[in-house]
């Protein structure tokens, strides 16, 4: 078994850090405005970075408290 498919133990889980509440009001509007800002960008541009219409879309929809994991202050 290689590294690459062994197991993996509680240690190589990354722990989310607990967040102030100011922390956590930051990262919920740089989220939404990144969103917004997705919306707003055209299919040539869309298409630049390698993302659908679709896809652009579906992002934008998502609520401001969804924040992606690997985002931490």
């Amino acid at each position: 078994m290689t590294l690459a498919t062994s197991a993996c133990t509680t240690s190589c889980h990354r722990v989310k850090p607990q967040l102030s509440l100011t922390a956590r009001l930051r990262l919920h509007l740089a989220a939404w405005r990144q969103r917004r800002q997705l919306s707003r960008l055209d299919d040539r541009a869309l298409e630049d970075i390698g993302v659908t219409r679709a896809q652009a879309d579906a992002e934008a929809r998502g609520g401001f408290w969804k924040a992606p994991d690997h985002w931490s202050f």
